[in-house]
C-alpha cells in the first residue's frame, strides 16, 4: 500500500523502520481530539472559501462517522499508517472517498499533532483540578471528625510537639491546593492553538487561525509558526505539576504505610484498599499506598525522559519529539490511578483516636511549653532550655513522663514551678495554647476548615467553567 506522503519514494518503507518509527501505538489514545480539530479546520477551510460547501460538508459527515467507529472500537488501527493522524485519513478517504484527501489543506502533521496534545492535557488539566477537589473534600470531612483527637506531631520522625490530627490533614489540603492552583495556571499556557503554523513556516492557504481557536475554545493563537511545532513546554510543565502532586501523595503515603503499622496503629485502612499475603494469613497490606509512592518514580521519569529529548533539538520540528507522548501518556494513567483511589481511601480511612492519645501521653513532646512557662516567669529561654533538658533526662533516668513528675521533683530543678505546671502540660493545653494564625489551636484549625471550603467552592466553579472547553 502506497503512502500518502509517498509520491518522491522509489521504494517501500522496510518493515523494521515501519514498526520502529510508527507511533500508532500509543496515539490512537488522541483519536477523539484529532477529529476535534479537524471538524474545526475543515469548518475553516469553508468558511475561507477555501474548500467548496459541498466537500466541507461531506467531509464532516465522514469525520463523524469515523468518530462513530472509535467510539464503539471498530476502527482497525494500522502500523503502515503510521500515526493517528494517517489512520484517520485513510478511514476518512476509505470512506467518502478521494475527497477526503482535502482534509488535510493547509495544515500539516507538525501543527496538527501539536493541536491534538493540546486539546487533550486542557481536558485532563480539568479532570486532575476535579479530583483534587474530591481528595481535598475527603481530607476537609476527616478533619472536621478529629478536631478533637490529638496526635505527636513530628520532625526527623521524632515526636516533637503535640497536634490535633485534623492539623495534620489540613497540610495536606494546603499542599493539594498549591496542585491545583499550578494546574490552573497552566491551564492558560495548554490553551493556546499551533493549528495553522503549518509544518514550520505557515501556510499559503487564507486560512483563519482565530476562527479555528474559537471554534475549539481556545483562548488565543501561537504567536510564531516555529514555536507553534516545536513548543513541548505546555507538556514539561504538565509533567511537573503532575510530579508535584505524587511527590505529595508519595508523601502522604509513606505516612499512611507508617500509621497502619502495629507499631503506630493510629489509622486502619479500609479493607478495599489493601491486599493479604500468599504465605502470612494475618497480613493486612497497604498496598496502594505503597504503589503510589512507588509509582511516584516514574512519573519523575517521564518528566526528565522528555526534558532530555528537548535538550538539544533545533527548530522546528524533529522526529525526536514523536518521544513526548508515551511518557505524557503515561503520566496521565498513572496520575488518574493514584488520585481516583485517594478519595476513598482517606474518607474510609479508621483514625485511633484512643491510640494517638497514649502516644501523646507517653511522650516528651510537652517539654516545648514547660519552657515557654518559665520564660513566662521570668527566666530566659536559653536557660529555660537547658533547665527542661535536664527536667527530661531526669526522666528518662528514672522512667517517668513529664507529668508523672511531682512538685517536689519539678522544684529541683526550678523554684519557679507551682502547681499550675500540670495544667500547662495537658495536651489540650498545649495543642491550644498555639493560638496562632496557621497554628494547631483548635479555633485555628476550625478557621482553616472554613478557608479551605471557600477555596473549595472557587475551584468547583473553575472547573464547572472549563468543562464545555475540554469534553
Amino acid at each position: 500500500m502506497s503512502k500518502l506522503w509517498g509520491g518522491r519514494f522509489t521504494k517501500q518503507t522496510d518493515q523494521l523502520v515501519e514498526e520502529y518509527t510508527a507511533s500508532i501505538t500509543f496515539d490512537k489514545e488522541l483519536a477523539e481530539e484529532d477529529i476535534q480539530g479537524s471538524l474545526a479546520h475543515v469548518t475553516m477551510l469553508g468558511k475561507c472559501g477555501i474548500l467548496p460547501q459541498e466537500d466541507v460538508e461531506t467531509i464532516k459527515d465522514g469525520l463523524n462517522r469515523v468518530l462513530g467507529m472509535i467510539r464503539r472500537g471498530e476502527l482497525e488501527y494500522s502500523i503502515a499508517n503510521e500515526d493517528i493522524h494517517m489512520n484517520i485519513e485513510k478511514t476518512l478517504i476509505d470512506e467518502i472517498g478521494p475527497v477526503g484527501g482535502k482534509l488535510h489543506t493547509g495544515r500539516s502533521r507538525n501543527d496538527q499533532v501539536a493541536t491534538d496534545m493540546h486539546l487533550y492535557l486542557r481536558g485532563r488539566v480539568v479532570e486532575f483540578v476535579s479530583l483534587l477537589q474530591k481528595l481535598q473534600e475527603a481530607l476537609l470531612t476527616q478533619a472536621k471528625a478529629n478536631l478533637d483527637t490529638i496526635v505527636p506531631g513530628y520532625t526527623h520522625l521524632q515526636r516533637a510537639q503535640p497536634i490535633l490530627f485534623a492539623h495534620h490533614l489540613m497540610a495536606y489540603v494546603s499542599m493539594f491546593q498549591r496542585d491545583i492552583e499550578r494546574l490552573q495556571d497552566s491551564y492558560k499556557r495548554i490553551n493556546v492553538l499551533p493549528l495553522g503554523a503549518g509544518a514550520l513556516a505557515g501556510t499559503t492557504f487564507p486560512i483563519d487561525r482565530h476562527f479555528v481557536a474559537e471554534q475549539l475554545g481556545f483562548e488565543g493563537v501561537y504567536e510564531n509558526s516555529l514555536d507553534a511545532v516545536s513548543d513541548r513546554d505546555f507538556i514539561l510543565e504538565f509533567l511537573a505539576n503532575a510530579s508535584f502532586i505524587m511527590m505529595h501523595l508519595s508523601r502522604f503515603c509513606e505516612e499512611l504505610v507508617m500509621w497502619s503499622s502495629t507499631e503506630f496503629n493510629f489509622v486502619e485502612l479500609d479493607d478495599a484498599f489493601c491486599t493479604g499475603s500468599s504465605i502470612m494469613p494475618q497480613k493486612k497490606n497497604p498496598d496502594v499506598a505503597e504503589l503510589v509512592r512507588g509509582k511516584t518514580g516514574r512519573v519523575y521519569g517521564n518528566l526528565f525522559g522528555l526534558m532530555t529529548v528537548l535538550k538539544s533539538l533545533p527548530l522546528a520540528y524533529n522526529k525526536d519529539m514523536q518521544e513526548d507522548k508515551e511518557g505524557m501518556l503515561d503520566t496521565v494513567r498513572t496520575l488518574q490511578g493514584a488520585l481516583q483511589l485517594f478519595a476513598p481511601m482517606i474518607s474510609t480511612m479508621k483514625v485511633n483516636k484512643d491510640r494517638m492519645r497514649q502516644a501523646v501521653n507517653q511522650d516528651f513532646s510537652n517539654a516545648t511549653d514547660i519552657a515557654d512557662y518559665l520564660v513566662n516567669k521570668g527566666l530566659p529561654f536559653r536557660q529555660a532550655h537547658e533547665v527542661i533538658g535536664k527536667t527530661v533526662l531526669y526522666c528518662i533516668q528514672e522512667g517517668k513522663f513529664l507529668l508523672d513528675l511531682s512538685m517536689e521533683e519539678f522544684n529541683k530543678f526550678s523554684e519557679l514551678f507551682g502547681d499550675d505546671i500540670y495544667e500547662v502540660l495537658q495536651p489540650e493545653q498545649v495543642v491550644n495554647a498555639r493560638n496562632v494564625y496557621g497554628g494547631t489551636a483548635s479555633s485555628q484549625v476550625e478557621g482553616a476548615i472554613a478557608r479551605a471550603e471557600k477555596a473549595l467552592e472557587v475551584t468547583v466553579s473553575w472547573v464547572d467553567s472549563k468543562l464545555d472547553k475540554s469534553k
